[in-house]
């Protein structure tokens, strides 16, 4: 491994499967005029420039951790991967099943993993796939592992209030499996981790903590200057300060990685950001000047923003084929958001055995 401050890089590790679980539950923009005071021309004009469309949300009764161990389990099944060869388990998820235990010691049982199995949770969001591939792969460098499973998820539909346009009809839910594995290949991974904590109330839940316990008084929904309802136990989200950050601070950390690589944007194949929308995404893309066939931005009017899920939806969905064939595909990834944190990471990416979204069963 070799580090510089925020930047770090890693040899013979490789990504050896990605799988997505997202909800049987869909629910589309179109369907909810009346949250838009019945303005359908309103409805039109956020479905082409923010790209708001289609979002998949989990039902009563299933969490992440539920998502999460359905791509979890048809990823080990692909890859004829027994429990035992789990030498971590890593969960990223801002929307875990208890304060206490983490959902990484949940799954760990439920998936029958070996007592010799790490397990810990990060409480990351839109920056947290890129955060967990970095502790995988600095696992799997120091020695201690030869593969990592890292699951990333949350359902975010269940901590904003249905009546808050300004992000109810964006956030949709998702979990999803990677396996990090050694290998003895010779490409590079690098990567790059920031954070502004100065930021932190940009994209916030203000109530339910220990910093604001849950009470009656944090529970009343109250309505803001532009319609919007919701209570302290709600996400809040200052949509323009989460832009301005992102068209700023994205591009930047993208041209600064690639020049730690030594490479060039046109030496990338792929440049995968979280799925936040497309306006977002269509910004920082003509920042960099880089060819918006090389950007996936679709999932996110499939699914919705699905937080710390969205990055490897974007890879289940929009690059399966490439990523599963026989030709090394250049990828970067970006995560940005909550925290707010942002992270990304180049590497190289082929022959994954399974790279695919799935649906979890809908409930009785």
């Amino acid at each position: 491994m070799v580090s510089i401050m925020a930047k770090s890089s890693f040899k013979q590790i490789q990504i050896g499967g990605v799988v997505t679980c997202v909800p049987a539950l869909e629910k589309c923009i179109d369907d909810e005029v009346d949250l838009f005071g019945g303005n359908e021309k309103q409805i039109a004009r956020l479905k082409k420039t923010i790209g708001l469309d289609r979002r998949r949300v989990v039902e009563s009764g299933t969490t992440a951790a539920d998502l999460c161990e359905a791509a979890a389990r048809r990823l080990l099944n692909a890859t004829s991967l027994e429990p035992e060869a789990i030498d971590a388990v890593i969960f990223v998820t801002q929307t875990p099943d208890y304060s206490q235990p983490c959902n990484a010691a949940v799954l760990h049982g439920r998936l029958d993993l070996p007592k010799s199995c790490a397990a810990l949770d990060v409480n990351l969001g839109c920056s947290g796939y890129v955060y967990g591939l970095w502790l995988a792969h600095m696992m799997v460098s120091v020695g201690g592992c030869e593969r990592v499973l890292l699951l990333a998820g949350d359902t975010i539909s269940r901590i904003v209030n249905p009546r808050d346009r300004s992000v109810a009809p964006l956030f949709g839910d998702g979990g999803s499996a990677t396996l990090i594995q050694r290998s003895k290949c010779e490409s590079v991974a690098w990567f790059s981790l920031e954070t502004d904590g100065k930021g932190f109330d940009a994209l916030i839940v203000p109530a339910g903590g220990q910093r604001t316990p849950s009470s009656a008084e944090t529970q009343v929904e109250v309505t803001d200057e532009g319609g919007n309802v919701r209570s302290a136990e709600n996400l809040f989200m200052n949509g323009a300060e989460i832009f301005n950050f992102s068209i700023t601070e994205e591009p930047k950390a993208v041209r600064d990685l690639v020049e730690y690589a030594g490479l060039d944007l046109d030496a990338v194949d792929y440049f995968v950001f979280h799925q936040s929308n497309r306006y977002i995404l269509s910004n920082i893309a003509k920042r960099l000047k880089i060819d918006l066939a090389k950007v996936p931005m679709r999932t996110v009017e499939r699914y919705g923003n699905q937080s710390s899920a969205s990055i490897p939806s974007a890879l289940c969905g929009e690059l399966q084929d490439v990523l599963c064939g026989a030709e090394t595909q250049r990828v970067l990834l970006s995560g940005f958001g909550v925290g707010l944190s942002w992270a990304s990471v180049i590497l190289d990416m082929a022959k994954l055995p399974i790279c695919e979204i799935i649906e979890s069963a809908p409930s009785e």
